[in-house]
């Protein structure tokens, strides 16, 4: 079996891997959104871990080559815990575009009501008249939009786009808490 002095190296090897891949899974996707300051101060502490931990693996390779190991599962965990943690703190701007047949009237006026800034539109769809709805929002906003949509018409369409720049974005006054928010304001 492996020592326990290469076993505890291996698994510091992997949580090291996993935690320089998230920074630069979070990194390089702050990085597409233009967020340059929060960029540059993660890819320091993803530079920082990798050299330790490359430099660790590359001079004890020979000796124990399962660090390698180790050192693989390590980055494709951390493509995946940085993937989960981006998801989480939703940086970033979307367009939401909801399409639906006779719900549009009332779902703007719940959006607006909740602060939410709509926009709306009549179309001609496949099977008649429909209701477009266009919404910029900031990405984490977007679950409980998504949600509240449901409610009321679940048979809506919807579409989301990336939004590189917005000239103004109003945040909606009465955004639902969830999460670690909700917490402290429980009844």
């Amino acid at each position: 079996m492996f020592e326990s002095t290469v076993l505890f190296t291996g698994v510091l090897v992997f949580f090291a891997r996993v935690c320089d891949v998230s920074i630069g899974t979070v990194r390089t996707i702050v990085t597409v959104q233009g967020r340059t300051i929060i960029a540059f101060f993660l890819a320091i502490f993803e530079i920082i871990i990798w050299v330790l931990v490359a430099s660790t693996v590359l001079s004890q390779v020979k000796e124990q080559p399962i660090l390698v190991v180790f050192y693989a599962l390590g980055y494709a965990t951390g493509n995946v815990v940085g993937i989960k943690v981006e998801a989480k703190l939703a940086f970033g701007l979307i367009i939401l575009r909801v399409i639906c047949k006779e719900s549009g009237d009332v779902i703007a006026k719940m959006l607006r009501d909740s602060g939410q800034p709509v926009t709306k539109f009549i179309g001609e769809g496949m099977k008649g008249p429909v209701n477009e709805l266009y919404i910029a929002c900031r990405r984490r906003d977007l679950t409980w939009i998504i949600a509240e949509i449901k409610k009321i018409d679940d048979q809506a369409f919807y579409v989301v786009e990336q939004a590189r720049a917005m000239s103004k974005i109003l945040r909606p006054v009465n955004t639902p808490l969830g999460g670690w928010r909700s917490v402290g304001k429980r009844k």
